[in-house]
């Protein structure tokens, strides 16, 4: 996507593949919380390549599993708010990825406009930025049918989570789980993305994306494209990783070295956006700590301690100096409550919005037709040209 596009920002619980590159692929998973990319302008929908003076867009997606919580927040969704300000900018639901394990059925379309909702309250503005459900935009399934005929099975088969998941046995595994690789990189490319936003540790994410824009634009693009009537010298760009500044990762409430993830089967692990402060209270008061004295940043042995503080910091806005100030002699028992009501206090007001924008379905529709609006006219501008550079009987 995140980004994630990428970052920890290309879709929470999201990875049941971890993308590969170069017939690389990583030893340990590493959950990506979106699908975050950067994209230009399509004003001259034969040209993939954008005018200098637009701004290059960039899109990320969070999927409408679990809840979302202070991990997603502070990795992706309050990024978004301040990239929208620079940025064009699109930000997706990402239903077509919650369906390559097992779902709630019920749940899906009610937990996608949930999660829409969050965007929304967490102070994604539609004004500035386009909100859309992935399964909105058909070009996302086009694409990646188009990509799958090109992507050398190989290339799937070393993906560490696809082996994992993999070994219940043929009949209990779908091969969208094999094929979701693809699907990732279909969300970026269908965007024609310039940077996307990772961490350092997740550069290799970016891979199998683009080796698969490298290889179409080997095999299809070029004088071949040109010959067909193609506009450009290639297909798709090939996306670099843009790094973000450095910024703390929010870590399980009950163990301080593991993210803090939607999956993991104990609510108690994580804070979510929505949880009342009475749960926020109870979870902060039960979390796991250490028998040290005193609260310090950065102790190899203490990973609760600097787990806690840190969600303090960004919670607060504080800078890591003046929480050390702050907390540095305080226990357990006073950094807790008041760790506890800066927590309530941050989240009340995201609430309130959520519920207000839940309560008037026909805004959120209205925010999610638009989105899906835009981002359609920019994804069938690239999916026009690959169907071209492919040979396909052009539609019309």
């Amino acid at each position: 996507m995140g980004v994630g596009v990428l970052s920890s920002s290309y879709y929470p619980r999201f990875s049941p593949s971890l993308w590969c590159g170069r017939f690389r692929y990583l030893k340990s998973p590493c959950i990506r919380c979106c699908t975050t990319l950067s994209v230009p302008t399509s004003s001259d929908t034969q040209s993939l390549t954008p005018s200098p003076s637009v701004k290059k867009r960039v899109v990320s997606g969070v999927q409408p599993t679990g809840s979302i919580h202070l991990g997603n927040y502070f990795g992706a969704i309050k990024n978004w708010v301040a990239l929208q300000n620079t940025y064009d900018t699109l930000f997706f639901i990402v239903d077509l990825h919650a369906i390559t394990l097992p779902y709630d059925v019920q749940q899906l379309s009610k937990a996608t406009k949930s999660t829409a909702a969050i965007y929304l309250a967490c102070g994604v503005d539609p004004s500035k930025a386009s909100v859309f459900v992935q399964s909105h935009v058909r070009a996302h399934v086009e694409l990646m049918w188009l990509l799958s005929s090109t992507t050398p099975i190989g290339w799937l088969n070393k993906m560490i989570q696809f082996k994992e998941k993999s070994r219940k046995g043929d009949e209990e595994v779908g091969v969208a789980l094999l094929t979701y690789p693809v699907l990732m990189a279909s969300d970026i490319l269908l965007y024609q993305s310039d940077l996307v936003p990772v961490g350092e540790d997740q550069k290799q994410h970016l891979e199998l994306t683009r080796d698969l824009a490298e290889r179409v634009n080997n095999l299809y693009g070029g004088r071949k494209w040109k010959k067909l009537g193609g506009r450009g010298g290639t297909i798709f760009k090939v996306p670099e990783p843009l790094i973000p500044p450095a910024g703390a990762r929010i870590m399980s409430l009950t163990d301080g070295l593991s993210k803090m993830s939607k999956s993991a089967p104990s609510d108690q692990s994580r804070i979510n956006i929505l949880d009342s402060k009475e749960l926020i209270a109870n979870k902060i008061k039960r979390c796991k700590t250490d028998s040290f004295p005193g609260m310090e940043f950065d102790n190899p042995e203490r990973p609760e301690c600097n787990n806690l503080l840190s969600i303090y910091q960004l919670i607060s806005g504080k800078t890591k100096e003046e929480v050390v100030q702050e907390c540095q002699s305080m226990n357990w028992g006073t950094f807790k409550a008041l760790l506890a009501d800066a927590l309530i206090d941050h989240l009340h007001p995201i609430q309130v919005r959520y519920e207000e924008i839940m309560s008037d379905s026909g805004y959120l529709d209205e925010v999610l037709a638009d989105g899906a609006k835009t981002a359609t006219e920019i994804a069938d501008a690239t999916l026009h040209n690959v169907y071209q550079a492919m040979g396909f009987c052009r539609r019309q």
